[in-house]
């Protein structure tokens, strides 16, 4: 499984290229609160990272998309990476729900460079939960492991649940996700909505940043195209010449879409088409920054052009998978509600 020295590596290399870099340090205002008996209660604000009845960083709106409100016509059901990072302390297999440091980080990395894409035309609900160790994914020990992730699982089904039953009123949904995010997202859609009723309400899942199988799911299907609704779309992003145990440019078994063309198939998508990345600074929008193609089981780009990416080496982009299509995927959420919309009024 993947292993990161820090899941933001990507940005904050690009910010220590620009002379200043981020500080998540002890923290307790408003993230600080105190969890009885340790177990998330939903009914609380507190215990969602983002949420429609309180400001959070997921409603923040980079400068150059700002075009003026538009109603949140669905509702976004966003899980964030892993952001219990560094070393583990001895048994700590799963984060403390209520460590404010720990959910100052998740605020103010994922909600903020992620979840915001998702802000445009949706309300975006995002669960705190206790989320596995970034080093549960090399655990050797599968009993370890399995109730490591399952807790973590517990909380976002739970959370989840609630949603459903205090928040959705049938609305359209959309579940979003990167990496530790994926790998429960990919449980939850099978669990609630492949072949069932609610299933009938998904425009689309965007499971980001980990293997997806093409066949994951009976009744869901692979995006084929950025008009296709209620499917899901995956892609991992790797350097052109990376080379790595987890990618094969020969292994057809994973769903891998380009967030360019939203294709499975087409071919290179030329750099002229990427419409736009947002990395640290996030009134600004780089765009036409590399190319893109799906081969194998990943997706590979070309190194990206921007202000100091000379600077990174690393050829795993695992860190960028949606930061580097930030605009792009922005456009294909409003795309997909549109198509959404357009379906279901023909079927009533």
């Amino acid at each position: 499984m993947l292993r990161l020295n820090g899941l933001f590596g990507l940005l904050l290399i690009i910010l220590a290229s620009m002379g200043c870099s981020p500080k998540i340090v002890s923290y307790s205002g408003d993230k600080a609160f105190k969890s009885e008996g340790g177990t998330p209660d939903y009914s609380k604000l507190e215990y969602w990272a983002a949420h429609p009845n309180k400001w959070d960083p997921s409603d923040t709106v980079p400068l150059l998309l700002r075009n003026g409100e538009k109603e949140k016509e669905v509702d976004v059901f966003y899980l964030h990476p892993t952001t219990y990072t560094g070393e583990m302390p001895e048994g700590k297999t799963n984060a403390d729900i209520d460590d404010a440091t720990l959910n100052y980080k998740t605020d103010y990395s994922p909600m903020l460079y992620q979840a915001s894409v998702f802000n445009e035309r949706a309300r975006v609900f995002a669960p705190r939960y206790r989320q596995a160790h970034i080093k549960m994914y090399g655990e050797k020990d599968s009993t370890k492991l399995f109730a490591a992730f399952n807790l973590a699982y517990d909380d976002i089904k739970k959370a989840f649940q609630y949603y459903l039953e205090h928040e959705n009123n049938g609305r359209p949904i959309i579940i979003s996700s990167h990496s530790q995010g994926t790998t429960h997202s990919t449980r939850l859609v099978k669990e609630f909505f492949d072949g069932k009723p609610l299933m009938n309400q998904l425009v689309s899942a965007y499971m980001i940043g980990m293997r997806v199988k093409k066949d994951e799911y009976k009744n869901i299907q692979v995006c084929n195209d950025s008009s296709q609704t209620g499917c899901f779309v995956s892609w991992r992003t790797f350097r052109y010449d990376y080379e790595g145990d987890w990618v094969s440019k020969t292994d057809s078994t994973i769903a891998v879409v380009n967030p360019i063309t939203w294709k499975t198939n087409d071919g290179v998508a030329e750099k002229s088409l990427h419409k736009g990345a947002v990395l640290y600074n996030l009134n600004k929008i780089y765009n036409h920054t590399q190319n893109a193609w799906v081969e194998g089981n990943a997706l590979w780009i070309t190194h990206p052009k921007f202000p100091g990416s000379f600077l990174y080496r690393n050829k795993n982009y695992h860190a960028g998978d949606i930061n580097l299509f930030y605009v792009d995927i922005r456009e294909d959420v409003s795309r997909r509600i549109d198509h959404f919309k357009q379906t279901h009024n023909q079927g009533h």
